[in-house]
């Protein structure tokens, strides 16, 4: 599989995406999906079998990708970059051009990295970045899930407002370039 981006945190190390593949990765994927923590992933009563179509469906989407994120070579989290002009938002909020969409998901641990999810979030908020087409990424967490609010603003999301979407209520969120790294640069090594 192929690595499409790498970065290196000041505390965590090496933080790297590569092309999901979604026969292989699928039961790694259930595993994840499936667990308790992940209960605004939306597929907590999927079987192996519905993760890996998920995911099959993902891969042939021409508008929306999987990546299987990895810290220091092992698998530690997934990613997805959509188009939300196709893909998720379509009719629910103004696009413009140069918008992607984005959702992640660390894997569950027994014990907690502090700071880890933050340096996530960050690996994969520069790598859409590092596409000089993207102008704003884009994302429609749960209301609910004040807990990844937090990191949002943490990287330079401002809140745009709730959006009904059919499977949730959303808090639609947009983060420029310049914002993530004005939020970046300023925290920086900062615990989260």
């Amino acid at each position: 599989m192929t690595v499409v981006f790498a970065r290196v945190d000041d505390r965590l190390g090496e933080f790297a995406l590569r092309t999901l593949d979604p026969d292989a990765d699928a039961a790694l994927l259930h595993q994840w999906v499936t667990h308790p923590k992940a209960a605004f992933w939306l597929m907590q009563d999927a079987d192996l079998t519905r993760v890996a179509e998920e995911y099959q469906r993902i891969a042939a989407h021409p508008h929306h990708d999987a990546y299987l994120g990895l810290w220091r070579g092992s698998p530690a989290f997934l990613a997805e970059r959509y188009d939300p002009a196709h893909v998720e938002l379509v009719g629910l909020y103004d696009h413009q051009p140069g918008d992607v969409g984005m959702h992640f998901l660390c894997a569950p641990v027994g014990t907690p990295v502090h700071g880890f999810t933050r340096a996530v979030l960050t690996t994969v908020m520069a790598w859409l970045f590092a596409d000089p087409t993207t102008r704003r990424v884009v994302v429609e967490p749960d209301v609910r899930n004040t807990a990844v609010h937090a990191l949002n603003a943490a990287v330079g999301f401002e809140v745009v407002g709730p959006i009904a979407k059919p499977e949730k209520d959303a808090l639609l969120s947009v983060c420029t370039g310049a914002q993530f790294e004005a939020a970046t640069t300023r925290t920086e090594g900062a615990p989260a």
